[in-house]
Parts: C-alpha cells; structure tokens; sequence
C-alpha cells in the first residue's frame, strides 16, 4: 500500500476536507471595476483550480468601497457582486478544489494608486477618498492624516464584515478568511504603534484585539457552521514596541475560541521601513509557536518555493497548511509538479491527462 506524502494527505475543517494541504494564497490584481469581479479573476483562480490546489483563495475582497486599498480592488459590499464571484466561485469547485474568499478593509492604507501606477496615495480632490483608521496616524510621513473612526462608526464595520460573509454563502465560497494582518483596518487596531486611542478599543492588549474578536464573532454568526473562518493575522510588527508573536499566541487562542478553524501567519506590513530578515521559511517559527501553545490549526506563507520544503513544513508539524502565493503566479501548476516530485498520486484535471505521464 502506497501512503502519499504529508502534503498530499487530505485537511478535514468542519464540514470541509481540502484534498491536500496546498493553498492559493489571496493575491490582490488590482483589476476590478467598482468592485467586480470579471474575466480575468475567473481565469487567474480557475487556473490555480486547474492546476491541484486543495484550497484557493480569492484575494482582499473589500466589505465597504472606502476599505478598497485601491480603485482596482475587487469588493463584496453590495449583492451585484455576487453573480460573477458565485461563477469563479462555481468553477474553482468543480475542480475539486476548495474555494475561499478573504474578506478586507484597508484602513490607513486604501486609497491609493494601482501598484504599477506607482502606489502612492490617492487624495480626495484626485478620485480618492479619505481613509478611516484607528487613529488619525498616517501611513507614511506626508501622507492625508486618516479620520479616527468613531465610536458610531465601529459597529457599520463590523457589520459589513459580517454582510460580505453572507454574500459570500450566497456565492458558493466554502471558506472566508478575515484579513487582520499587512497594516490594514484590524491589524491597525492590534498594534500600539498605530492605535492610540483612549477609549475601549485602545491601551491595553485586550482593547487592542476587541474590534478583530468583535469581527470575527460577527462573521461566524453569519457564515454557516458546517464551514470553517480564517484569520489571517501579522504575528510581528518587526519594530520594536508593536504587536509581537506573544501577543499572536494569545490572540490566536481568543481566535479559537470564537470558532476560528485556522490561523493564516505572515507578518509585517504596518509600518514603512521595517527589517524583515526574508528568507526561505523566514515566517514559519510564527506558524508552529501559535499551533503548539494556541492549540489552532496554523497556516504557513512567505517564501515557500519547493515540493520537499512544503512536504517537511507538513510533515514536522510547523503548520497544517502551505500558502504559496508568487510561486503560483509563476507556476499555477506547481502542485501537480510538486506530487511527481514527492511521488504522490493525485489525479490531473481529464482534459490534461495526456500530460501526467
């Protein structure tokens, strides 16, 4: 009898089993209009879906038109968009792969140009729009000072995480990750260096992490239970001061205890300017720290390249799950090449069979 390797064995969540334990990391492609979906996400996932990945996800997908970073962003605030995505959505499982869809706000960060259009923020007189933080703390130095959200305002967002995870039942996504990482509106909460604010969801640690519980808790009262929520968090800030990895551990066990079936770590992305010591598997101590002392299922991203190191990350328990993200730009057929590399059997989409042998 022939036991494929770790990374090809299934991942049971709830009512959900991935085929293996490769994902699609959510990529933003800047290629939406007002927030639709269109061709080119149906083939950028569809290809993914095509080429072996147990889970695919689609990219930051806005709850509000204000939390898109960019104009190109692809949205979920309003029910028009959910024909096109339930078509990607549609095709991605008639793959056999598992589809996904992360829900975002950008905080501090929207408002700004297309990345080859140079990035740089977008004021209001110029088509932008002014962003809503935390905190009235620019992103960069120079840059429109944020309107601190109010009091009022904290519950409309929390509302429309929830309001875009129904949206996402309605088009047939099987998973919804929360994006709490990169610097964007829950990650500016998290972390002392971008929230100085003075009431309840400000100070101290546990008023820090209210409006990311508060989301999360909303989300799984609106997505079914029978599928699983992700959180997507930065377990380090990498500036001294800011949200560290003892702080992920213990978020990541209040994360658990609302339901939340896995925790997505990458880290960074808060402040410009930070030291992060990139390399292969750079992210992966995160990973494994929050699964042993949280008690969560983890997910790995940042740099993972090839089939032997994806298999060992699986197979010495750093993380359940491998996210791969510009490995899959390049490559959307890398996990069929990664089962012959590791001598696994998994079956090619009929259309390509021709090609396995």
């Amino acid at each position: 009898m022939t036991t494929d390797p770790p990374l090809f064995a299934p991942l049971a969540l709830r009512g959900i089993t991935l085929a293996n334990r490769i994902a699609v990391s959510p990529m933003c492609q800047y290629s939406s209009a007002d927030g639709f979906a269109d061709d080119w996400h149906l083939v950028h996932l569809g290809s993914r879906a095509v080429g072996g990945a147990g889970l695919v996800m689609a990219e930051a997908t806005a709850v509000t038109a204000e939390g898109r970073i960019t104009a190109g962003d692809l949205g979920i605030w309003q029910d028009a968009h959910v024909p096109m995505l339930a078509r990607c959505a549609r095709f991605i499982r008639e793959q056999h792969a598992v589809a996904g869809i992360q829900l975002a706000h950008a905080g501090r960060k929207a408002s700004t140009r297309l990345p080859w259009e140079g990035g740089r923020q977008v004021l209001p007189d110029a088509g932008g729009w002014r962003p809503v933080a935390p905190s009235p703390l620019p992103f960069r130095p120079g840059e429109l000072t944020p309107e601190a959200l109010s009091r009022e305002g904290i519950p409309v967002v929390i509302e429309a995480f929830a309001a875009a995870a129904r949206r996402a039942d309605a088009a047939g996504f099987q998973i919804v990750e929360i994006h709490a990482a990169h610097g964007y509106l829950l990650h500016e909460f998290l972390s002392p260096l971008s929230n100085t604010r003075d009431d309840d969801y400000g100070g101290g640690f546990e008023n820090r992490i209210r409006l990311t519980l508060e989301v999360t808790r909303a989300v799984r009262r609106a997505w079914p239970d029978a599928r699983p929520v992700f959180v997507r968090i930065s377990a380090t800030d990498w500036v001294e001061g800011g949200w560290d990895l003892p702080q992920s551990v213990e978020l990541a066990r209040r994360l658990a205890a609302e339901g939340v079936e896995l925790v997505d770590c990458s880290s960074g992305g808060l402040v410009p300017g930070a030291k992060i010591p990139v390399a292969p598997g750079y992210q992966l101590e995160f990973a494994e720290r929050i699964r042993r002392e949280a008690g969560v299922k983890t997910g790995a991203v940042g740099l993972i390249t090839e089939a032997h190191q994806a298999n060992g990350i699986i197979a010495s328990g750093e993380a359940d799950l491998v996210l791969l993200a510009r490995q899959l730009l390049r490559d959307p057929y890398w996990p069929l090449r990664a089962a012959r590399a590791l001598g696994a059997t998994v079956p090619w989409p009929k259309q390509y069979e021709r090609a396995a042998d």
